[in-house]
């Protein structure tokens, strides 16, 4: 893989998001987005990937994102989501909801729409308001699904002023975050350990499934759904491990994979290229998982400066029943057969990596280091 390179931005990053390309586009991402936290003042920026190569003092390369333009957030950026092209929807500690609209011909975002009381653990209006942080956000145009530290799941339009829906006391306890499994149905996943599955279509405020590891209550930060298998989905929590869940069958995870010494904060699947799959971690690092089936007798090594060790796999449910083509690489029940290869993408521990996006040939994560990095040769 080609250098991964670095550039110091002096705000804490907690969110790195790539543009989307247009459908039918050949172009590669060029443009991200990212938010800050844990800084005097919080933005939303936008950036372009430039040219790369440039030595740096050091004699290194640094990377050349160029700053296309950025707007104050109040709050920690929570989460950030691009909603089409030109907007990007930003999720605050304030409980607050963000449209920000990118103006190409002038390099400017502005403020499209907001939703300010979106997530409260107290009304607002009443004397005791108290806001709740609005902690996930998942976009389907023209659709935006956000939850909270207060249980509340929101369903808002774009355009409308009002929730569309909102299932109040979703969770008792904190959501952390949300993903789209088909277009009315949701999946959420929260600090003790459950993943629930809500269906729009359906009236009332309880799930229609439960899922969770057994005797674990075990936080769950983060999920990511299957680009082409709508059953499969990856989470991450406060024990560093990866799980690989089948909604279809049963409520507990199909595999358990050792990961991160610390939370795992993100996991994303690779859109066009699903037997890969990412994740970040408080333990300052980046992993890219490859579950590709295409090479023989794959060794299970962790590769990472020439230092190697093994990771563990518990695969629960038996699936001999299910059509073998039909099973995705990460449903596998043979871990010996079916080896994952781990690559450290990064080339030191750092502080927390709290984010990454992956587009095309493309990644960008960011640091509580103060860094963002990126790659435009994943597979190479």
């Amino acid at each position: 893989m080609e250098e991964i390179y670095a550039k110091f931005v002096s705000q804490k990053i907690s969110k790195t998001r790539w543009r989307p390309v247009p459908p039918g586009s050949l172009q590669t991402a060029e443009t991200f987005a990212t938010g800050s936290w844990d800084n005097e003042e919080n933005y939303v920026s936008l950036w372009s990937i430039g040219d790369f190569g440039n030595l740096d003092s050091d004699g290194g390369f640094e990377g050349d994102h160029q700053l296309l333009c950025d707007i104050k957030h109040h709050g920690d950026v929570m989460d950030l989501q691009f909603f089409d092209q030109e907007r990007i929807v930003a999720a605050s500690s304030t409980g607050c909801v963000t449209v920000f609209l990118h103006h190409p011909n002038n390099q400017t975002l502005s403020v499209n729409q907001q939703w300010t009381a979106a997530h409260y653990h107290t009304g607002p209006g009443s004397p005791s308001y108290s806001s709740a942080p609005c902690t996930g956000i998942v976009c389907d145009n023209p659709e935006i699904v956000t939850v909270g530290e207060d249980g509340r799941i929101n369903l808002f339009r774009v355009d409308h002023k009002e929730a569309v829906r909102t299932i109040e006391n979703a969770d008792s306890s904190t959501l952390h975050a949300v993903t789209f499994l088909r277009t009315p149905e949701i999946l959420t996943v929260n600090s003790i350990g459950q993943l629930k599955i809500w269906d729009f279509r359906q009236q009332g405020n309880e799930p229609s499934q439960i899922l969770s590891l057994t005797g674990d209550r075990v936080p769950l930060h983060c999920v990511d759904r299957h680009p082409n298998q709508q059953h499969v989905v990856a989470t991450g929590g406060q024990d560093g491990m990866l799980s690989i869940w089948d909604v279809r069958q049963g409520t507990m995870p199909v595999s358990l994979l050792k990961a991160h010494e610390a939370e795992m904060w993100e996991v994303h699947f690779h859109p066009s290229n699903p037997d890969h799959l990412f994740t970040c971690s408080e333990d300052g690092s980046l992993w890219h998982w490859d579950a590709s089936t295409d090479v023989p007798e794959k060794s299970s090594l962790f590769h990472q400066g020439g230092r190697t060790g093994t990771f563990l796999t518990h695969s629960i449910s038996n699936q001999a029943n299910v059509h073998q083509s039909l099973i995705s690489s990460w449903l596998s029940t043979d871990p010996a057969k079916d080896r994952i290869e781990i690559t450290s993408l990064l080339p030191s521990r750092t502080l927390s990596v709290n984010s990454l996006d992956v587009l095309g040939p493309c990644l960008v994560c960011g640091t509580d280091a103060e860094a963002i990095y990126v790659t435009r040769q994943l597979f190479s």
